[in-house]
């Protein structure tokens, strides 16, 4: 199935183990399995999964600000894992949501809200301190917006966090010394002051371009070194502190760029 949305060609596809894949104008976007929507293909995914098990029992409904949903896949495993749980996605393409609802049923009464709008203007609406974790990963033209990873948007996480709420962050890089991941790292221990950073080794030490997950909260966040070592493939955990070293924070006065996934990374 295919279909023109906002950000491109979009296609649906269903891959060999049953499960399906979304495309955007050929860039992989999302693998859903309808079967077991707690099956997360994605590494970087299983990555996040481990962080919400770490932080949130399994069966106990939590609240969910997700910022990007693509074909949602995320938001099912919550749904699946977390029965009851309240999720609020935010995504700016309403084609590709239609798109994705059609082709591939989100369950009735699965709690599950997609906004038509993106990150940082949907973020002002919600309430203050009434979600328990935030998870933004989006991309456009594979790379993260700018105004996601600042000071001032870490800010409106910390805004509708419960407590004791947690932020993840996926993001990208493979530039000499991972500066800006460096750097998000930065602004995250600096408005949030605990946190980890998870990825392969060979990601860490800029050997390869891949994904970085960033999870930060006001409290120490418990030990995710076990999870890593299980994982297929494995990952490092390293504080978020270690990872910041002497970079400095984003702001949004400040002109800065992403890096861009170079061509066929994600494809």
């Amino acid at each position: 199935m295919e279909r023109q949305v906002a950000g491109g060609l979009a296609e649906i596809e269903a891959a060999p183990d049953g499960t399906f894949v979304l495309r955007v104008d050929g860039s992989l976007q999302s693998q859903v399995d309808l079967a077991d929507p707690a099956n997360l293909s994605f590494e970087y995914m299983r990555r996040i999964g481990d962080v919400l098990d770490a932080v949130e029992a399994r069966r106990q409904p939590i609240s969910v600000l997700h910022i990007g949903g693509a074909a949602l896949t995320l938001p099912r495993y919550v749904a699946t894992t977390r029965p009851r749980s309240r999720q609020i996605v935010l995504e700016p393409d309403e084609d590709l949501t239609e798109f994705v609802r059609e082709a591939l049923p989100v369950p009735k009464r699965a709690g599950i809200k997609v906004r038509g709008t993106t990150g940082r203007a949907g973020i002002a609406d919600v309430y203050d301190d009434s979600v328990d974790v935030v998870i933004v990963d989006a991309f456009v033209r594979e790379a993260v917006p700018a105004n996601l990873v600042t000071t001032e948007f870490a800010a409106e996480c910390l805004r509708v966090l419960r407590p004791g709420g947690v932020a993840v962050f996926n993001l990208i890089d493979g530039t000499a010394g991972l500066a800006f991941v460096r750097r998000v790292a930065a602004t995250l221990q600096a408005d949030f002051g605990h946190g980890a950073a998870l990825a392969e080794r060979k990601v860490f030490r800029g050997k390869a371009f891949g994904n970085v997950i960033l999870a930060a909260s006001r409290q120490p966040l418990p030990d995710l070194t076990s999870a890593a070592r299980k994982a297929q493939p494995p990952y490092e955990v390293l504080a978020l502190q270690e990872l910041a070293g002497k970079a400095v924070p984003l702001t949004d006065a400040e002109p800065f760029t992403t890096p861009t996934a170079p061509a066929g990374t994600f494809r």
